[in-house]
């Protein structure tokens, strides 16, 4: 930077005409020096009628520069009339660039009390529930419209697809589900044990372990790790297709996303599900017969005797009947975070996080409406 780099602006005026003539260099390493220049300029003029900026003697002008000169103009009001002279035809652009861009100013809201606030906040994110079960009631009715053309023969079956996703769903989480349901099912028998051992009734736990797993543990066991595995990819897939600009162009294509994207992973979570749910209820009923037999003294042929007697298909079916429902919730929600996604990787990662919180949380309550639905019918 030379000293004839500097930017300069010199005032004149009369009969309610300002014109200001720029020199120098406008851009941004002279950032600092632009804006106290124009401040120090025009603090020593009243607000005229009009207002003329000449370019002739600019040396340089970058975006910074042109902001600068649009913001000064922005502010001395509607009733100022201002033009630009002796630019070039690269500057008048770059200008013409810049003034197209309406300045973003800041939302004025209204500061509620103190006492009020806490229901503002409730009342906006009631309303923004609302809005998500709306959107995802959207993309149900996408869904199985794309299962019907596929049922139809109107669209492809898309087997390759589908055996994909039930390979990065269903068979790479085996391990994971095994190991959280032996863990969890030892952790709940040997509790059990040390209580049902005050009452001489240790043999219980076997009724207990059975229960529990087959019924309850093992399926949400199955779904949480499923929303916070499978869920996730699914919206981070979508939002980073969605941020490429990819959606738009299978769309473009004429290739439908929810026949393409969303309908195999569907598939693939209602098959899958269910079988984890089932590995992850036999998987706790390993650990629960080991701790039996460590800290009850219960044989492993005691265990699978009694373990029979508890046991029956209705016991089995409850829990399996709750899969597939709570295999759909995860699905929509996390395509309806992904289809959400916008153009950052601050936005991706919000959504993912909150399709894992919300699809977790939606599995629970799902789970504790079945419980009181079979209570109440006595199953």
């Amino acid at each position: 930077m030379t000293q004839l780099d500097e930017p300069r602006i010199e005032m004149s005026g009369a009969d309610g005409v300002l014109v200001a003539r720029l020199s120098g260099a406008w851009t941004t390493q002279w950032t600092q020096q632009i804006q106290a220049r124009i401040d120090s300029a025009f603090s020593a003029h009243t607000v005229p009628s009009r207002l003329e900026f000449d370019l002739s003697g600019v040396t340089a002008l970058d975006t910074v520069g042109a902001f600068l000169l649009a913001r000064r103009r922005e502010e001395m009001g509607q009733g100022v009339q201002t033009a630009i002279t002796g630019t070039t035809q690269a500057q008048e652009a770059l200008l013409s660039h810049v003034n197209a861009i309406e300045p973003h100013a800041p939302v004025a809201r209204h500061k509620l009390p103190w006492l009020v606030r806490p229901f503002d906040e409730l009342g906006r994110m009631t309303a923004n529930a609302l809005g998500d079960v709306v959107t995802i009631h959207a993309v149900l009715g996408r869904v199985m419209a794309a299962a019907g053309a596929t049922l139809t023969f109107r669209a492809p079956f898309r087997l390759a697809a589908l055996v994909n996703q039930l390979d990065l769903i269903a068979f790479r989480a085996v391990p994971i589900v095994m190991l959280i349901s032996v863990v969890v099912g030892a952790i709940i028998t040997q509790q059990s044990i040390l209580q049902l051992n005050n009452f001489g009734v240790a043999i219980y736990v076997v009724d207990l372990a059975a229960i529990l797993m087959l019924r309850e543990v093992g399926l949400l066991l199955a779904a949480i790790m499923i929303a916070g595995r499978s869920g996730s990819a699914i919206t981070a897939e979508l939002g980073s297709m969605r941020m490429r600009e990819e959606l738009d162009a299978l769309k473009v294509m004429g290739v439908d996303p929810y026949q393409v994207l969303i309908l195999p992973r569907m598939i693939a979570l209602l098959i899958g599900l269910p079988f984890l749910a089932f590995i992850g209820a036999l998987s706790g009923l390993v650990g629960a017969a080991v701790v039996a037999l460590v800290y009850g003294g219960i044989p492993f042929d005691i265990f699978l005797e009694r373990l029979q007697d508890a046991l029956n298909m209705q016991t089995l079916m409850v829990g399996m009947v709750k899969a597939p429902f709570m295999a759909v919730i995860i699905g929509l929600v996390a395509t309806n975070e992904g289809f959400k996604v916008k153009g950052s990787a601050e936005s991706l990662g919000r959504h993912t996080t909150a399709s894992v919180v919300r699809a977790i949380f939606l599995v629970i309550v799902a789970d504790g409406l079945f419980a009181m639905f079979f209570a109440a019918i006595g199953v």
